[in-house]
């Protein structure tokens, strides 16, 4: 708590748009990275864990360390406060600037907690950032215990959002289990994700044009879904789906929008990933 009340986040904010050349390295101590996390962390806990938000507002999808991407993203889409923003999960592994790119999102979250928010992706999950490249990056660059106190932060994230009353966004999709909308806010925080049910499936499940119903995951955990559990789910309550906006499309000629996680990454290359959606 020291170290949060101690953070100068104007000085973090602008330390990390500095690192605005490809594969600058931004220089933050652990003390104000750590305090960033700890910050966070209180907001987190302090809104719902599904947010219920106003448009006007800019969905993002998948980040994947990808920092150069996220500022060309803010270039194009205003920088906070001149837009507000939900991402959707996926900010760290990957890419190869995790902790820049995590870093400038807390620090808008800080900065803005009204009008900035961050969901929860299935890469903000020990056990999957532990292999993908964000354990290695907080290690080689700081500690193991920086990482464990991201962990921590991300166990705080909230998992859902509804937009205007129509608008449902995850980072994954739906779940056999999700029969409302209460059950999401009665799912306590902190908290792990575990191998099964709703919040698994909510940062894990993916759309499937070719499904009917659920269908075996070729990822080896959670569902895929088809147009049917959509429309079974949402007409009642005139939702859309939003989830993992990387291709926007209409989906079997409903009349809904889906966004399905056709993400190109390229590990070579600070490539556009993370589409925009307004």
């Amino acid at each position: 708590k020291g170290t949060a009340r101690l953070l100068n986040i104007d000085k973090v904010h602008f330390a990390a748009l500095r690192g605005c050349r490809p594969g600058k390295i931004v220089q933050m101590t652990e003390a104000e990275v750590r305090g960033l996390c700890i910050k966070s962390r209180e907001i987190f806990l302090s809104q719902p864990i599904l947010l219920e938000l106003e448009a006007p507002l800019k969905i993002c999808g998948d980040i994947h360390g990808q920092y150069t991407d996220l500022l060309r993203l803010f270039e194009y889409g205003g920088f906070p406060p001149e837009a507000n923003y939900l991402f959707l999960g996926d900010y760290v592994d990957r890419g190869k600037q995790s902790l820049e790119t995590i870093c400038l999102l807390l620090a808008y979250k800080i900065k803005y907690p009204e009008n900035f928010f961050l969901l929860r992706g299935n890469h903000e999950c020990a056990s999957i950032n532990r292999i993908y490249g964000f354990y290695d990056e907080c290690k080689r660059r700081f500690n193991i215990k920086l990482w464990k106190t991201f962990t921590d932060c991300f166990n705080c994230l909230p998992i859902a959002a509804i937009i205007d009353e129509k608008i449902f966004c995850c980072h994954g999709g739906l779940s056999p289990d999700l029969q409302s909308m209460e059950q999401i806010r009665r799912i306590m925080r902190p908290t792990d994700v575990p191998d099964t049910g709703l919040l698994c499936d909510l940062l894990w499940s993916d759309p499937d044009k070719d499904v009917q119903g659920w269908g075996e995951n070729d990822r080896g955990v959670s569902f895929t879904f088809g147009a049917d559990v959509v429309l079974i789910n949402f007409n009642q309550s005139c939702f859309s789906l939003c989830s993992e906006c990387v291709v926007f499309r209409r989906w079997l000629k409903m009349k809904f929008c889906c966004v399905q996680s056709d993400s190109l990454f390229f590990c070579s290359a600070c490539l556009f990933i993370g589409i925009l959606i307004t």
